[in-house]
């Protein structure tokens, strides 16, 4: 069973969430959170599995609040939520010690699958906000021969893998790449699976910079 407190300063959003999380069979909220300080607080009680952290609070914020608990309890995973998805608060909340990133907008199921994925040590960010980080974030000082190592890694590839892996990198959920190519969502997750073990990458992060290096896109496309 995985514990979480949430952390947010309206008890609406509070109670929509618990809803969701305590729905789940292996899943239990322990404790919520009105502002930072509570929450740094209640976690130092609660010692929870995950902590579901709002960013932007008075008084004490997400981030800061993200910090104290990390450096007092390293065990602590912190999924951040913000109605925000600027690059400076992606930033500041992985900076802080955050494991995971999503907006506020995302669904149940993606919030759920979120709390599961930071538990399980694995970072967790929205599709949208990772193309953004890494589009943002890295760089390529020699282009050529970057892009000519990137594509060695695509060789095994499919066209339909290579086609799967572009869209992945434009910031496409498997859900979202399902509906436009007009297949089952499971069709994808297989296709995702094998081109994962193809060009040996672990998660989407791993495979977009993968894109990136293959010139399959390229920052702001």
């Amino acid at each position: 069973m995985i514990s979480v407190l949430l952390v947010d300063d309206h008890a609406l959003v509070r109670k929509g969430f618990r809803l969701m999380l305590d729905a789940q069979p292996d899943l239990t909220v322990v404790g919520e959170a009105g502002d930072g300080a509570e929450a740094v607080r209640l976690s130092a009680e609660l010692q929870p599995d995950v902590v579901v952290m709002d960013l932007h609070m008075p008084g004490l914020d997400g981030v800061r609040a993200t910090e104290l608990i990390i450096g007092g309890q390293p065990g602590v995973r912190v999924l951040a939520l913000s109605t925000f998805d600027l690059d400076e608060n992606v930033v500041a909340a992985l900076r802080a010690g955050a494991c995971g990133f999503l907006p506020k907008d995302v669904s149940p199921e993606e919030l759920v699958e979120g709390v599961r994925v930071v538990h399980s040590g694995e970072a967790a960010l929205a599709p949208r906000l990772l193309t953004r980080l890494i589009g943002t974030f890295v760089r390529a000082p020699e282009p050529r021969r970057s892009a000519s190592r990137g594509a060695g890694r695509l060789d095994a590839l499919t066209d339909r893998e290579r086609e799967i892996l572009t869209l992945i990198a434009r910031g496409l959920s498997n859900a979202e790449i399902a509906a436009g190519l007009g297949v089952s969502p499971s069709t994808i997750k297989n296709h995702v699976t094998s081109l994962f073990a193809k060009i040996e990458v672990r998660d989407r992060a791993q495979a977009v910079i993968v894109a990136y290096e293959a010139a399959l896109v390229s920052p702001g496309e």
